[in-house]
């Protein structure tokens, strides 16, 4: 495929202008930072004298903060959170990210999803992790909050260009849930993009899905060795769920986009020399393919710009985010 820079650039520039909203598994990342002072007395074990902590958006949120960099924080959520400490802390790092949380849904009965990771370091080595806490709900929500979300997906969904379902698979994301989001989606003509790590054939009638290879191959039941594969994979994907589109990210083999009547577009990556972390790297795919199908982009050309974005993210540590210069600067570099 040959890529026409000016169509690229012509998109990029209007990723500021689609409203989006996000639906899914929120999530707060706890970045803990401490100096190993000693080993303590009373087990075998570091102190560390704590230096810092960050709080970083993660699971659905991150997607939403990806969204939110590029298009003037013109984005929404909709999840659950309990109603705990971590809860605040959420709400107050989607408010210093602009993101949109009055259609966030407060369940007593649930944790806030919370992955707190503690980590380590002395003057003469890098800072290393040293243990991770997982705290989240893993049951699906009740029947009441599940009504609650359905209730705020209806009065949402009008007021949005484009729509993510993120599905990390913590309860949020129920069959009925999923089924009248993209009812109303295309009823009200929006795009609607599934980011799902399994279960993909649950989400009819959207859009675009964008899974990675391996849970292609998982929801495919082969494996993905050759670009045919790839188109097989592709072609299944599309049959079984009536997608527009299927993007299958092929981490360091780039990206492959799947269209009805055969239409297959094949996309390397632009710096596997550069890749530092690529943490949170598939939410940022998602959040700028779906921006640029708003935008009007055709399903490759969205995928490109998906991949550019990436690009920018896997040379950073952590969950981060891209703005629309750096998009430009690095297609100049294409």
């Amino acid at each position: 495929m040959k890529i026409d820079k000016e169509k690229l650039i012509y998109h990029i520039k209007k990723l500021t202008e689609p409203k989006v909203l996000v639906i899914g598994d929120l999530a707060l990342d706890e970045m803990i930072y401490g100096d190993a002072e000693r080993i303590s007395r009373e087990a075998p074990v570091l102190i560390l004298q704590h230096t810092y902590t960050k709080l970083i958006l993660g699971g659905a949120s991150n997607a939403a903060h990806n969204v939110a960099t590029l298009n003037g924080r013109n984005v929404s959520v909709i999840g659950v959170i309990g109603d705990d400490y971590q809860a605040g802390q959420l709400l107050e790092t989607f408010e210093k990210a602009g993101i949109n949380c009055e259609h966030i849904i407060k369940d007593a009965t649930r944790k806030t999803t919370t992955k707190t990771r503690i980590s380590g370091s002395i003057t003469t080595s890098i800072t290393q992790q040293i243990v991770r806490v997982d705290r989240q709900t893993n049951a699906k929500i009740s029947v009441e909050t599940e009504n609650k979300v359905i209730a705020e997906i209806e009065k949402a969904i009008p007021k949005h260009d484009a729509i993510i379902l993120s599905d990390y698979h913590i309860g949020t994301l129920t069959d009925k849930i999923i089924k009248r989001a993209i009812e109303l989606a295309n009823i009200y003509n929006k795009v609607i993009v599934v980011d799902a790590q399994k279960d993909l054939e649950k989400y009819k009638d959207v859009t675009s899905m964008t899974p990675n290879l391996p849970d292609t191959q998982k929801s495919v039941g082969f494996f993905i060795e050759s670009e045919d594969d790839l188109k097989r994979a592709g072609d299944k994907l599309l049959y079984k769920t009536f997608a527009k589109a299927v993007l299958i990210t092929c981490g360091a083999d780039g990206m492959f986009v799947a269209e009805p009547d055969k239409k297959y577009t094949k996309i390397p990556v632009f710096n596997k020399s550069e890749v530092f972390d690529v943490t949170g790297a598939g939410d940022t795919v998602t959040a700028v393919y779906t921006l640029a199908l708003a935008t009007g982009a055709e399903p490759a050309y969205a995928a490109i710009i998906g991949n550019v974005a990436a690009s920018i993210v896997v040379r950073q540590y952590g969950c981060a985010t891209t703005t629309v210069d750096e998009l430009l600067s690095a297609v100049e570099k294409l």
